[in-house]
């Protein structure tokens, strides 16, 4: 593709930042349409394997991410009050071996203001702020973004990077069916020195019981624990990731968890609980027009089962800007990404929505059986973390 294309992204998350830096590099003019006043991220930990480091270290970040991130060791996964393991995926060193790059915990806010920062070096005025997508138009010639302030942005390709309130994905898409879970998820992030100095080796712990299950790991080079409590709830809310609740219904969520789960709940600040619904989408069979496209959570929402909706994106970002740089035609390049996105990011969706069950199993021989026969170290290193966006061959 020419490389005087003019690439529109909305939304600059770690998507649409990502996809940013990738064009970029490639010499793609490029510009990001952003609703917020200011650039920042909510939320806490992400993990991010090879599949997706990949990507970040081809960006040039290796050096600011081994300031910031957590190598772990293994993923395990323990029985919610006796401790016993379940599973265990080994990672540290074996996974970066085996994979070409390690697997990483981040913090969100970390992560995006490192892409933040090489979107700016790449090109300062490629951001506008309080830039709200509201719908668009194609034409022959390319496609018109038409924003809330009533501006108007040109350029040959739209790039749908909006989350999954997205204004583009409901213009492609239309209405498409949401449901609850059934539920909710608990954040918050607790500073290592509140906690016992032993109280888990560098790994990613989701403990499993029944209705419930829960994630702890560490973050910013180990000096926070990140916790996530997902919880049946038989009335869902608001899918915002800043709702406060009060930290007293998290406690009594997880009582006759283990000793570990109660430490870190007792440590955590009593008035930064959030909480959050968790609905499901199902995969769809199309998320591109002739000149429009989209990425990341507007294009796949995924639960965080599976510890994979960010890097999905950052896959995406990847591969869509392999697509524009070998076509020749947007329509075909949009066409490429999605037939190359379309089965993996569908069983990402569907593997993550199957491991609630999973974790919650009630008996603890039916949960030791069901893990024995999942194995589910040997199934993610045969397809999820072995995958190279950089590299796959694009069919």
């Amino acid at each position: 593709m020419k490389k005087d294309l003019k690439v529109i992204i909305a939304g600059a998350g770690i998507g649409g930042l990502t996809a940013a830096a990738c064009l970029l590099k490639k010499g793609f003019r490029v510009r990001i349409y952003e609703q917020a006043s200011a650039l920042g991220e909510v939320g806490a930990g992400i993990q991010s394997s090879a599949n997706a480091v990949k990507v970040l270290f081809d960006l040039g970040l290796q050096h600011e991410l081994d300031q910031v991130a957590v190598r772990p060791e293994a993923f395990e996964f323990r029985r919610f009050n006796t401790g016993e393991m379940m599973h265990r995926i080994p990672l540290g060193a074996l996974h970066e071996k085996t994979n070409g790059a390690p697997y990483f915990h981040l913090h969100r806010a970390d992560i995006h203001e490192l892409l933040a920062r090489k979107v700016a070096e790449l090109d300062p005025d490629c951001i506008t702020l309080n830039a709200k997508a509201e719908s668009f138009e194609e034409s022959p010639d390319g496609v018109t973004l038409s924003l809330a302030d009533g501006s108007k942005i040109t350029g040959d390709v739209l790039i749908g990077a909006d989350g999954i309130k997205s204004a583009i994905r409901a213009q492609i898409l239309g209405e498409t069916p949401v449901s609850y879970t059934g539920d909710v998820a608990w954040r918050g992030v607790i500073p290592v020195e509140r906690l016992p100095h032993d109280i888990m080796e560098r790994v990613s712990t989701v403990w499993c019981g029944p209705k419930k299950h829960a994630v702890m790991y560490y973050l910013r080079a180990g000096k926070l624990m990140n916790f996530v409590g997902l919880v049946e709830h038989a009335q869902p809310e608001s899918e915002s990731w800043t709702q406060k609740r009060p930290w007293e219904e998290l406690k009594a969520d997880f009582v006759g968890w283990h000793p570990d789960i109660q430490t870190v709940i007792d440590a955590l600040d009593k008035d930064a609980c959030y909480r959050y619904a968790l609905n499901n989408r199902p995969p769809v069979d199309n998320w591109s027009t002739s000149k429009a496209t989209l990425m990341g959570d507007s294009a796949h929402p995924t639960l965080p089962y599976m510890a994979s909706g960010a890097a999905m994106a950052i896959e995406d970002a990847a591969v869509l800007a392999r697509c524009l740089e070998d076509c020749s035609d947007v329509t075909q390049a949009l066409q490429l990404y999605q037939r190359n996105r379309l089965d993996r990011t569908a069983r990402i969706v569907n593997e993550s929505t199957d491991s609630r069950g999973l974790y919650r199993i009630e008996d603890e021989d039916a949960m030791r059986r069901a893990f024995h026969e999942r194995n589910l170290s040997k199934v993610r290193a045969d397809w999820l973390y072995s995958y190279d966006p950089l590299s796959v061959p694009l069919v």
